[in-house]
C-alpha cells in the first residue's frame, strides 16, 4: 500500500491579549440561501453558511493543499483503486451523538442515490460505475472506485452528513435543509428567511473550541447595500465594488484585500434555443464583445479578459492556443451574414421572418454584472442584435437555471463559476449532465466527453495539463458560454476581525474557529 499519513489537527493556541470571548462576527451575504444541506445545495450563498457547519474527510489549506479533517490519515493501494480513511474518533455532532463511519457510508450512498436530487453524483461516478463505500471498522472507511480517479482526494472533502437523522426520511424535503446539524466548529440557530441566519459556537468542536461566539449572516442582495453597511458597521465583511475600492482603501476602522481567485465570469448561452444552437452565431457575438471595455469599465481595471473555461490561478490553466475572438465587429457582422442574418428595416437583424433577439438574465444586486449587461447590450446592438435584460432575484434564477426540463426557459445568463482546486469540469460541461446537473446550458461535444473521461482517469499531473489544455481549447472554440472576465477579489474587513488566513484564492475566513473580535 501506499500511505499518506498525517498528523491529527493541534488544538487551537490560548486566546489573543486583545481577544472578545463573546465577540460576534457579521457577514453580508450577496442572497438568499436555497438549502442548508451540502449534498443538495447548488448556491454560493448557501455553501457559505454550510462550511462552519459541516466538516468533510479533507479540507485546504491557506496554499490549496489537501489536508485532514474528519479523517485524521489515508493510504492509497498502488493500483490507486482503494482508498483507506481513519477517521477521528473524537467527534461529536451538535446534538451530542457520536460520529462514525457510518455518517460517512451514509453521506455518499445518499449522493448516489438518483432518487436523491444532488448534482454532485458525477463525482462519484467512473465510467458510469459508482465508487462503493465500506465499514471495515467503525472509525474507518473505505472507498472503492472502478478505476483510478485523478480528483478523488478533492471530491472527498463534501460536507458529512448525520445518519441518525436523515436514515431513512426524504432527504430532498426533509426539515433537516431548514434546521441543520453538522460537526462543524459553529452550530445552527436560526434562520429567518430573506433577512439572516444565525450560528452559535459548538464548544465541543474537536479542532478546539472556537474563538467567535457567534455568527450572523446578514442577507443583502445588494452590493452597494452591502458597501453601506459595512460602512456603518452593521457588518464585519463585504465585497468592494471596482469603483469604490480607492475610497474604501483610505477608510479608518477598515482593512481592504485585493486577491486572486479561482473564479471567472461569463455569458452563457441556452444551446438548446435555435438561434445559440448554431455554433457561428455565438463566435460572432464574441467577435462582437469588447472585453478590453468590460474589463475597464466594469472593473476599473482589477481584473483581466477571459478566454477559456479555466483561470491563471489553477495549475492546470493554459492559453495555449486559444482561439480568442478579437474584438472585431466587422467580423462578427460578416458571419451572421453568412448564417442568412440580415439586417431588416429597424436596423434588427432577422433570418426568415424571426429576429436576432434574446435576453439575458441575471442576479439581482451584482452590480458589476447589471453594468456589464447594459454594455453587451450596446455592444451587440451595433450590429443589430436586439438584447433585453431581466435581473431576477437569486432563488428565482436558480429555479429556471436547475429546473429538470429539457429545453430550459431562458435564452442566456451572466453568471460565474466559483472552481474547485482539481482542474476536473465534469460536472459542468460533459453531456451527461443535462438536464440535471451544472451542464444547463445543455452542451454536447463528445470530443470534450472523452477528454473530460481522461482527465478525471489520468493520473499523471503533466499528462492532465495537456489534456485540459485541450479541453480548453475544443471548448473555447464552441463559445457555449462567452468567457468574460476573471475578477480580483476586493473585500473589505472590519480592523475590529483578527484571525484572518492569509489572503489567496482559499480565502480570508478559511480557518473561522480561529478568527476572533478585538475587545474594545
Amino acid at each position: 500500500m501506499v500511505s499518506l499519513l498525517f498528523p491529527s489537527l493541534p488544538c487551537l493556541s490560548l486566546p489573543f491579549p486583545d481577544y472578545d470571548p463573546n465577540g460576534k462576527l457579521t457577514f453580508s451575504l450577496g442572497g438568499e440561501i436555497s438549502v442548508l444541506n451540502p449534498i443538495l445545495s447548488t448556491d454560493s450563498s448557501s455553501s457559505s453558511v454550510e462550511g462552519p457547519i459541516f466538516n468533510g474527510l479533507t479540507r485546504i489549506n491557506e496554499k490549496l493543499e489537501i489536508i485532514p479533517d474528519l479523517a485524521k490519515a489515508w493510504k492509497v493501494s498502488k493500483d490507486g483503486k482503494t482508498w483507506t480513511f481513519y477517521l477521528r474518533d473524537d467527534v461529536f455532532w451538535h446534538d451530542g451523538k457520536k460520529f462514525t463511519a457510518d455518517d460517512v457510508k451514509f453521506t455518499f450512498d445518499s449522493i448516489l442515490d438518483p432518487r436523491i436530487n444532488s448534482v454532485r453524483r458525477s463525482d462519484y461516478i467512473i465510467d458510469g460505475k459508482e465508487i462503493k463505500f465500506r465499514i471495515p471498522d467503525k472509525y474507518t472507511i473505505q472507498a472503492v472506485l472502478p478505476k483510478p480517479f485523478a480528483p478523488f482526494l478533492s471530491r472527498i472533502g463534501m460536507g458529512i452528513l448525520p445518519k441518525h437523522l436523515l436514515d431513512g426520511k426524504d432527504i430532498n424535503t426533509a426539515a433537516f435543509n431548514r434546521k441543520p446539524v453538522g460537526t462543524g466548529p459553529f452550530k445552527f440557530a436560526k434562520w429567518k428567511s430573506g433577512n439572516y441566519v444565525r450560528l452559535i459556537r459548538n464548544d465541543k468542536y474537536f479542532g478546539g473550541k472556537p474563538l467567535l461566539a457567534e455568527i450572523v449572516f446578514k442577507i443583502i442582495p445588494n452590493e452597494n447595500s452591502s458597501l453601506v453597511a459595512l460602512e456603518a458597521g452593521e457588518v464585519d465583511n463585504a465585497g468592494i465594488p471596482a469603483k469604490d475600492y480607492t475610497r474604501m482603501k483610505e477608510k479608518k476602522g477598515l482593512n481592504v484585500f485585493e486577491y486572486d481567485a479561482l473564479l471567472y465570469t461569463y455569458l452563457g448561452f441556452n444551446l438548446k434555443n435555435p438561434i445559440f444552437a448554431d455554433k457561428n452565431v455565438r463566435r460572432a457575438l464574441a467577435y462582437a464583445t469588447n472585453k478590453k471595455q468590460l474589463v475597464n469599465l466594469v472593473l476599473r481595471g482589477h481584473g483581466s479578459a477571459a478566454y477559456a473555461p479555466s483561470t491563471p490561478v489553477s495549475w492546470a490553466y493554459s492559453d495555449y492556443d486559444i482561439q480568442k475572438f478579437p474584438y472585431n465587429p466587422a467580423i462578427a457582422t460578416d458571419m451572421l451574414n453568412k448564417s442568412g442574418w440580415n439586417l431588416g428595416k429597424d436596423g434588427i437583424l432577422e433570418k426568415k421572418g424571426k429576429k436576432l433577439e434574446f435576453t439575458i438574465l441575471l442576479n439581482q444586486g451584482n452590480k458589476d454584472r447589471e453594468k456589464a449587461a447594459v454594455i453587451l447590450q450596446q455592444q451587440y446592438k451595433k450590429i443589430g442584435i436586439k438584447v433585453k435584460v431581466q435581473v431576477m432575484e437569486w432563488s428565482a434564477l436558480l429555479k429556471i437555471v436547475n429546473a429538470p426540463s429539457d429545453p430550459k426557459k431562458f435564452d442566456a445568463v451572466l453568471m460565474g463559476w466559483s472552481l474547485g482546486l482539481d482542474p476536473d469540469s465534469y460536472s459542468i460541461w460533459h453531456s451527461s449532465q443535462y438536464p440535471k446537473g451544472f451542464n444547463f446550458i445543455g452542451y454536447n461535444n463528445p470530443e470534450v466527453d472523452r477528454l473530460l473521461n481522461r482527465g478525471r482517469e489520468t493520473m499523471d499531473k503533466k499528462e492532465r495539463k495537456t489534456i485540459y489544455a485541450n479541453l480548453n481549447r475544443l471548448i473555447s472554440e464552441d463559445q457555449p458560454y462567452l468567457f468574460l472576465w476573471y475578477p480580483k477579489v476586493m473585500e473589505g474587513v472590519a480592523e475590529r476581525v483578527g484571525g484572518l488566513s492569509k489572503p489567496g484564492p482559499a480565502g480570508l475566513f478559511l480557518n473561522l474557529e480561529k478568527v476572533y473580535i478585538r475587545a474594545k
